[in-house]
């Protein structure tokens, strides 16, 4: 998973769900030399809670993608993001 390009990553998940395994596998993905740059938020909803499980990110060109982890794997969940990030890879490359 390409992390680079990320600026904000927000997950929301009910630990009790099998929606919950892809969700806890993309925040063990991120680095933690990333942390220091990427906002990482992460909230972990009840059974009763009326929010819908979520994986957003917020690229740094300010491109915002989101997943719903209830309905993707992990590996779906992270090409659906690393498509945005070779982009940006390949728009970096361009321009040096």
């Amino acid at each position: 998973m390409i992390t680079k390009y990320f600026n904000k990553v927000t997950v929301k998940f009910n630990p009790f769900t099998p929606g919950a395994k892809p969700a806890r596998l993309f925040l063990s993905r991120i680095p933690t030399s990333l942390k220091a740059q990427c906002t990482v938020d992460h909230q972990v909803l009840t059974a009763a809670s009326k929010e819908k499980p979520i994986v957003q990110v917020t690229f740094k060109d300010k491109h915002t993608m989101s997943v719903d982890p209830e309905t993707t794997s992990f590996v779906d969940l992270s090409n659906h993001f690393d498509n945005h990030s070779r982009k940006l890879a390949i728009q970096e490359a361009i321009s040096e």
